[in-house]
């Protein structure tokens, strides 16, 4: 079973932190922010990361992320909030397995630096 006190741990393990409070971290890895709010009450935790303002999209951009929210984005996808445009993986935190989380982290950040090209997760693509 994921606790906040474990994830802390990967955290700690795998990036610079920024800021740390239990149920609510940011951190840093390879000079991508991440963002990590779990909610032990309602069982849920979500890692993001911001890409671009949701302003400077173009609809070429947005019906990309569409796309790949179906095919190439797997566990995490392709999110507008506050303004801004996210890569987000939601989950139940009970669940998750210390490599899921790290899996996680690993599609976040991939789905942020493929942004503007193959808009991928990993190498798993579905078909069209």
């Amino acid at each position: 079973m994921m606790t906040n006190e474990a994830l802390d741990v990967i955290f700690k393990n795998l990036s610079t932190l920024i800021q740390e409070n239990l149920g609510n971290w940011e951190f840093e890895i390879d000079k991508t922010r991440f963002i990590c709010l779990s909610d032990t009450h309602h069982n849920r935790m979500r890692i993001i990361s911001p890409i671009i303002e949701s302003s400077n999209l173009n609809s070429a951009q947005l019906l990309k992320c569409m796309e790949a929210n179906f095919h190439t984005a797997l566990d995490t996808k392709y999110a507008i909030s506050n303004g801004i445009l996210w890569s987000v993986f939601i989950h139940p935190l009970g669940e998750l397995t210390e490599k899921q989380v790290i899996d996680a982290i690993s599609q976040v950040y991939s789905s942020v630096r493929t942004f503007g090209t193959s808009y991928s997760s990993s190498n798993l693509i579905f078909p069209k």
